[in-house]
């Protein structure tokens, strides 16, 4: 079992092979992901809404990041696995991120951290580069860059907004910033189909893309519970990924329920002889 490394990823984009990434909290997802054979465990600040069910993203903080990551971690054996800071440690200050950068290192032992909206941090990457913590810097269309050149973030499907072929080269100029100030990676957020394929040729660092990405970027990342329809919502409406796992838990479990009311042994509960 060969393990993932950033140099095999680049040797990835040179040779035109693509990168996949999947966004885990959990040990056993993320066993399961690193025996499929994905080069990237994302531990995602997402965690906080996806999995905690809070309504504010911004509510996770670094302490219960370290824990989760240290889940994910123990559940990777071959992959390279990043964290997301969660808010607090990049507005801070350089100082605080490479503070908040050695804690994932030291106590959660990742490979590399991942910075949201890296383009108005420079100086951060360049800081965690200098300490010896790769980064994997995100860029591109959000919902504040939306507003200033008046699109809809999200269309009424719900679906990401696609990046604007007249700021291509904006997006060229960032990501070449980011591979200038250190930045192992990039995370080009709905790259859209014109400014997509310029980045990826404007640089050598490969570029991966989530939300609204493509197969036009050097890799994509999914969260692993969208892939595999892991939410309630899939009780109501099939998900479109690649598998509705709520379904089969409801149905297992359901199951259980019906054997146990029965008075019947519980499947795979060994009997009392």
């Amino acid at each position: 079992m060969t393990a993932v490394t950033i140099p095999a990823l680049h040797e990835m984009k040179r040779k035109g092979e693509k990168i996949f990434g999947v966004v885990a909290w959990d040990t056993h997802m993320a066993a399961i992901a690193d025996r499929a054979g994905v080069e990237i465990v994302s531990v995602g600040d997402t965690v906080g809404k996806n999995l905690w069910g809070h309504d504010n993203p911004l509510e996770v903080t670094m302490d219960e990041m370290i824990i989760v990551t240290k889940a994910v971690r123990r559940g990777v054996k071959r992959a390279l696995v990043s964290a997301d800071f969660p808010y607090g440690p990049l507005q801070e200050g350089t100082d605080a991120a490479v503070r908040a950068a050695i804690r994932f290192v030291k106590e959660a032992g990742v490979d590399m951290i991942k910075l949201d909206g890296a383009a108005d941090y420079p100086e951060a990457v360049s800081a965690l580069t200098r300490a010896g913590v790769p980064v994997w810097a995100q860029f591109g269309l959000t919902p504040q860059t939306a507003l200033s050149v008046g699109i809809a973030y999200e269309n009424q499907a719900g679906s990401a907004a696609e990046l604007p072929a007249g700021m291509t080269e904006r997006m060229i100029g960032e990501a070449r910033m980011l591979e200038a100030a250190g930045a192992v990676l990039l995370d080009f957020t709905n790259s859209g189909r014109v400014a997509g394929p310029k980045v990826v040729e404007a640089v050598k660092i490969p570029v991966i893309g989530g939300f609204g990405g493509g197969p036009w970027l050097d890799g994509r990342v999914r969260l692993a519970q969208a892939a595999v329809g892991y939410n309630v919502s899939a009780l109501d409406t099939e998900p479109a990924g690649y598998a509705n796992v709520a379904r089969i838990i409801h149905d297992a479990l359901s199951e259980c329920a019906g054997d146990v009311r029965a008075a019947r042994q519980i499947k795979g509960q060994p009997g009392r002889s």
